[in-house]
């Protein structure tokens, strides 16, 4: 395989950024150190950019393994965007071979839904088996709107089966017939909350934020899940930043709908420049995209991460004239005239995306 040499940037490799080359041999990261002056298949000049550990994406939905409302075509709706590694947060089919096939890294969290106020655990049982080691936990949506649930039953017996197999459970928490608090505590370390910055009825903003700044003490994930800025107040992001809650993690809960009408600019680079926009430091941007959702997801010995020895994962960005303009479900604007565009993809050492 041809060897890629990234020259010239800030790199970012998990922990923290500093200045480096980045060189890689095969499948595998073999250099990262100023100045490196071997041969190349193919170098690149990254002069003022990012030289980024591949980014993890916790909450995706992929054609095939989501259901075809909304699942999206794996590698286009993530590549693009630096995402190298996903989450399926919803997987139902149990096709293990359709994720052998993808060349984006992937992950699944099989999903269990409610009837009549109790956990449906249906064919959830054969799914995990069928995904194998695929399956890192349950999805679950504690939704009103969408799930037949009204107390806090349900919920809590998924956790108790999804606890007794040493999984964790991600659930969606909008428009939750309970108080976020409830829902907090019926969850444990490693446990992920997607959504957690919804706006509307039982939303995080109404103790203060003081039950999620609990959570994430114990240890429990909280998790962005913009949806394309659907589940996402930017109000209700923006008061809990200055509040010093910091996302755990940054998903893009990226559907056919979010991709692709919305301009087709709808990935993970947007998911960072609303985060930067509404106040989070850049070190907690890329680290919430690449070192903690590897953690989150069981992955971090092989996914997050740039270091010798490791698999040649690699995104290159550029804080550049990419402005936007977003307006949350709630009526909330927000704009700027700059943002994080990727600009060069690499995956298990192959060149992926070139902008």
């Amino acid at each position: 395989m041809a060897t890629i040499l990234i020259k010239n940037g800030r790199v970012w490799d998990g922990n923290q950024f500093f200045y480096a080359d980045v060189l890689t041999d095969g499948e595998k990261i073999a250099k990262i150190a100023p100045c490196i002056t071997d041969e190349a298949t193919y170098v690149y000049d990254a002069s003022g950019k990012i030289i980024s550990a591949g980014l993890v994406d916790t909450h995706v939905h992929m054609r095939g393994i989501s259901s075809e409302q909304f699942g999206i075509q794996a590698e286009t709706s993530c590549f693009p965007f630096g995402v190298t590694a996903a989450a399926d947060a919803g997987g139902r089919r149990g096709d293990k071979a359709l994720l052998d096939s993808f060349m984006l890294k992937n992950v699944v969290f099989v999903g269990v839904g409610f009837k009549n106020n109790h956990a449906d655990f249906g064919k959830a049982e054969q799914t995990l088996t069928q995904y194998g080691t695929k399956a890192i936990g349950i999805k679950v949506y504690f939704d009103a709107s969408i799930s037949e649930v009204s107390d806090i039953t349900p919920l809590r017996e998924v956790c108790e089966l999804a606890h007794e197999k040493g999984l964790p459970v991600m659930v969606h928490c909008s428009n939750s017939p309970v108080k976020m608090s409830e829902i907090l505590n019926t969850l444990r370390a490693g446990d992920i909350l997607t959504h957690a910055f919804h706006g509307g009825k039982n939303n995080a903003a109404e103790d203060g934020f003081e039950s999620i700044k609990k959570a994430q003490q114990r240890g429990v994930v909280i998790d962005t899940g913009f949806a394309g800025h659907i589940h996402t107040d930017f109000e209700v992001l923006k008061k809990a930043i200055q509040y010093g809650v910091i996302p755990n993690t940054i998903s893009t809960d990226i559907t056919r709908y979010s991709a692709y009408t919305r301009g087709g600019r709808y990935g993970m680079t947007m998911c960072m420049n609303i985060a930067k926009t509404l106040g989070m430091r850049e070190e907690d941007i890329f680290r919430a995209v690449t070192s903690a959702p590897a953690k989150a997801l069981g992955k971090q010995k092989e996914w997050g991460y740039l270091r010798v020895g490791r698999c040649a994962d690699i995104s290159v960005f550029d804080y550049t004239k990419e402005g936007f303009c977003l307006t949350d479900k709630a009526g909330n604007h927000i704009a700027s005239e700059s943002g994080y565009r990727c600009i060069l993809t690499v995956a298990d050492g192959e060149v992926v995306y070139r902008a």
